[in-house]
């Protein structure tokens, strides 16, 4: 009788392992893999109806635009997505994850005062907090991580991407990027894939992913996206990174509103660069608000399809971004 009670209970327990390892991991699409040609003809619309075209046409601005309201089918559109610009203070968000990534190693730990000194490059932009976690986390290795094939945030294969190749202090730069010599460079593309691995939580972990994304929200300087974004949807979340640099203009960011969310990277180079990116975050909205909602579906450990409403990766963990000081820093 035991006997036939401990094989009951061996099949039980055996039958849950089974239904465990059978629950699918969430599976993400490549962005590359998602272009979106009606996304597309309505960006080239509203870049022409601003001036932009021309602008696009000589390489001084690129854009990429994602729609991830149903982050399992995101739609993508950009122009000059793979041209690698001088990006000033936007490849922090690097230096964001190369710290997580120490923290998940255990060689660094996350409590209030590393907290405070990510928040304040990242929201204020502080130089000083920048250099000061490029040096923590290790010259070298930002940029093993940003080529590592876990990330391959940048692919020499495409342009390249991301680069943090020197201190945000005086000095000389200690590792320019391979393909264009630059100090802190990007590609709009790369930075959108950056913001997407964010969303969906696949940046380090899922609880550092969320860390992150809390830093970026809240933003301390109200300019481009912010600024712009601001006057047209003032109830929209933002988590963002710009940079600028005498006639460089970035900014990045993922918009929450209206139960939709979106990616949005623009890189200018003008004395109106500003200006302009201004003028189009409240275009991409009018995008994104304007596009079909489509309602996610999720699936069950068992195969069984769940109708949900569309939600993002954030907002099931309910993370809020945390307040910071009012400290201003270029």
């Amino acid at each position: 009788m035991w006997c036939r009670l401990l094989m009951v209970a061996s099949c039980v327990l055996g039958f849950s392992f089974t239904v465990q390892a059978a629950s699918p991991k969430p599976s993400y699409p490549s962005l590359r893999g998602v272009q979106s040609a009606t996304l597309q003809s309505q960006l080239e619309q509203k870049l022409k109806r601003l001036n932009l075209d021309a602008a696009v046409n000589q390489g001084r601005l690129a854009v990429t635009l994602v729609d991830v309201t149903d982050p399992h089918h995101p739609s993508l559109a950009q122009v000059n997505g793979d041209d690698m610009v001088y990006a000033a203070s936007l490849p922090k968000i690097a230096i964001l994850l190369a710290v997580c990534e120490r923290i998940h190693e255990g060689k660094l730990t996350l409590n209030d005062e590393l907290r405070g000194v990510m928040t304040h490059m990242i929201r204020y932009s502080s130089n000083a907090a920048a250099t000061d976690l490029i040096r923590r986390a290790g010259h070298e290795y930002i940029n093993q991580v940003l080529t590592s094939p876990k990330y391959r945030l940048y692919d020499t294969h495409t342009n390249g991407g991301l680069w943090v190749g020197k201190e945000y202090a005086s000095g000389v730069a200690y590792h320019r990027d391979p393909l264009h010599n630059l100090s802190h460079g990007a590609t709009a593309f790369q930075v959108a894939r950056f913001y997407y691995l964010l969303e969906t939580e696949q940046l380090v972990s899922p609880e550092l992913s969320r860390e992150m994304k809390a830093i970026l929200g809240d933003p301390g300087i109200k300019h481009k996206f912010v600024k712009g974004l601001m006057a047209v949807s003032p109830d929209a979340h933002i988590y963002r990174k710009s940079g600028t640099w005498q006639n460089w203009h970035a900014d990045s960011a993922i918009v929450e509103h209206d139960g939709r969310t979106y990616i949005a990277v623009a890189l200018a180079e003008s004395p109106q660069g500003g200006e302009w990116l201004k003028q189009l975050i409240g275009e991409f909205d009018n995008i994104i608000l304007n596009q079909p909602l489509r309602t996610a579906r999720l699936e069950s450990p068992l195969g069984a399809n769940l109708a949900t409403k569309p939600v993002s990766a954030s907002q099931k963990s309910g993370v809020r971004p945390r307040s910071s000081s009012s400290e201003r820093l270029m």
